[in-house]
């Protein structure tokens, strides 16, 4: 089964909105597990808009299946992760105002930087992963740098099946076979939903994890929370 891990970033923006600790991200974090998620994922950003680099540290304490912190790799974020100590690191590369990821790395002109970070994270047992493309020469990329797996950028296929074409799948399928064939876990996240997941999940059968947080959260004000981590659930059996 795939795994579904949620990112909790839109439950820290709404309550920073008002400014005190409602919602409750750790009783949040800790309901979403109860009710069947199998990991959490969290992207800090250096303004702390949404999660704080404090939230990081309290949720490596409690989360009880697997953390997973996303973001640039500047060196405030690099010493987060070390200390934190999370099941996984999924490296993006977002600039440090973007509101929200736009682009997977380009691993071919940044393997050394690429292949440095993964060294110090990989000799702390942290899996990393790469956010990257739809592109078989950035996955071959990605290979070269050392990374455990790498996490698709999924936004072009969930544009193109809202539009009612299902063709947009075809890149996502040659890029999971490289990286299956070059012994790369595989990822997937950004903006995909309940509406385009199971096909997603139908055509790449080496599909590990996917992490979803907006449209997750979208969808549980019309449907209550835990009916929709576990009708993703479903879907990704």
């Amino acid at each position: 089964m795939t795994k579904l891990s949620v990112n909790v970033n839109k439950i820290a923006t709404l309550r920073n909105s008002r400014g005190g600790n409602v919602p409750n991200l750790i009783k949040v974090v800790a309901d979403i597990e109860d009710f069947g998620a199998q990991g959490i994922t969290i992207h800090p950003r250096p303004d702390e808009r949404h999660i704080k680099y404090e939230d990081a540290r309290k949720l490596g304490e409690v989360v009880t299946t697997e953390l997973n912190i996303e973001g640039n790799p500047i060196d405030k974020f690099i010493d987060l992760v070390l200390e934190v100590q999370p099941a996984q690191v999924t490296l993006v590369p977002d600039s440090i105002n973007a509101i929200t990821s736009n682009a997977g790395w380009d691993t071919v002109t940044h393997k050394d930087f690429l292949k440095e970070v993964i060294g110090v994270f990989k000799e702390q047992n942290i899996r990393t992963s790469i956010f990257v493309d739809p592109e078989i020469r950035m996955v071959n990329g990605a290979a070269k740098t050392g990374a455990d797996r790498i996490e698709l950028y999924t936004e072009q296929y969930a544009k193109g099946y809202e539009s009612g074409s299902k063709l947009g799948i075809q890149p996502f399928i040659d890029a999971a076979n490289v990286a299956h064939e070059l012994g790369l876990g595989l990822n997937a996240g950004h903006d995909l939903s309940l509406k385009n997941i199971k096909y997603f999940k139908e055509n790449i059968s080496n599909l590990l994890e996917v992490s979803i947080g907006h449209a997750l959260i979208c969808e549980s004000l019309y449907l209550g929370l835990e009916n929709v981590i576990n009708m993703y659930l479903h879907r990704l059996k």
